[in-house]
């Protein structure tokens, strides 16, 4: 009986031993972790999947979210910028839920505004790097809604003349299949500040486009009221963008022979219509 004990207690350690080495193997994710389905998720902080061949250069605290990356000005509490990547595949998937769930940017040095500089302001949270541009993934989505990516906006702007410019920048991701945008307020002209953190008011935003595939950049800069005209009247070039907000668009692809493009208003290019 003894030897039967023993050799049935073999057995079972020879299995648990397999058992054990077959987890190593391939249940750990430790050992694991280069297979396409076991790769850990890219945090907010320190690992943007926005290429960096599009950030502008400027002075603000550089964030970088799973999908946009951004520089958040203290002085003003709010974002110089914010950039991203448009496609067609994602806007082809469009199915994320609007979550609604504005909060204060933990991944923000010095803290960022909060909800509540809002209250009873008569501004709206205006969104920079607009929610439906992110709605091919919940995360994309959700993180549009930290206040980081949010500046006062008139609502008679936010829902008119911005609401048809974000509109138009999807139409034409989807036309040129891949563009770069780059888009905020412009601070150097902000009339006044709102909330306990003293978040500025906008005079005005820009929206700077660039079709790498095509070699064409538009620019806009609109005032932060009732849009009065047509989306082509708030066009310029890129180089009166830059006079007016301070920062250097895409330095890292308009330079060299491209250089030239900065100076350049091709409105034929960019539909207007669909």
């Amino acid at each position: 009986m003894n030897g039967d004990f023993l050799f049935k207690s073999g057995v079972f350690a020879g299995i648990a031993g397999l058992l054990f080495w077959l987890f190593q193997m391939f249940g750990s994710p430790e050992k694991n972790r280069d297979t396409p389905e076991s790769k850990p998720v890219i945090q907010s902080s320190g690992n943007a999947r926005v290429p960096d061949i599009i950030l502008p250069e400027s002075e603000g605290e550089i964030i970088h979210h799973h999908w946009f990356s951004l520089a958040y000005n203290e002085e003003h509490e709010q974002a110089e910028w914010v950039a991203y990547e448009l496609n067609i595949e994602r806007l082809d998937n469009n199915n994320a839920e609007r979550p609604n769930t504005f909060r204060p940017d933990p991944d923000v040095g010095t803290g960022s505004a909060t909800p509540r500089d809002y209250t009873g302001s008569g501004y709206d949270k205006g969104h920079l790097c607009a929610a439906a541009d992110m709605g091919f993934d919940n995360r994309a989505i959700d993180e549009t809604f930290l206040m980081s990516n949010i500046s006062p906006q008139a609502r008679s702007f936010n829902m008119g003349i911005w609401r048809q410019l974000e509109e138009k920048t999807r139409d034409w991701a989807r036309k040129f299949k891949k563009i770069y945008v780059v888009t905020g307020p412009v601070l150097s002209e902000g009339r006044k500040q709102i909330g306990e953190n003293r978040v500025t008011i906008p005079a005005a935003f820009y929206k700077v486009i660039l079709a790498p595939d095509q070699g064409q950049v538009i620019a806009f800069v609109l005032p932060n009221e009732q849009g009065t005209g047509e989306l082509p009247d708030y066009a310029c070039t890129v180089d009166q963008a830059e006079q007016y907000t301070g920062i250097d668009f895409f330095p890292k692809i308009l330079k060299g022979s491209k250089e030239k493009l900065e100076s350049l208003l091709e409105i034929q290019k960019w539909p207007f219509r669909n």
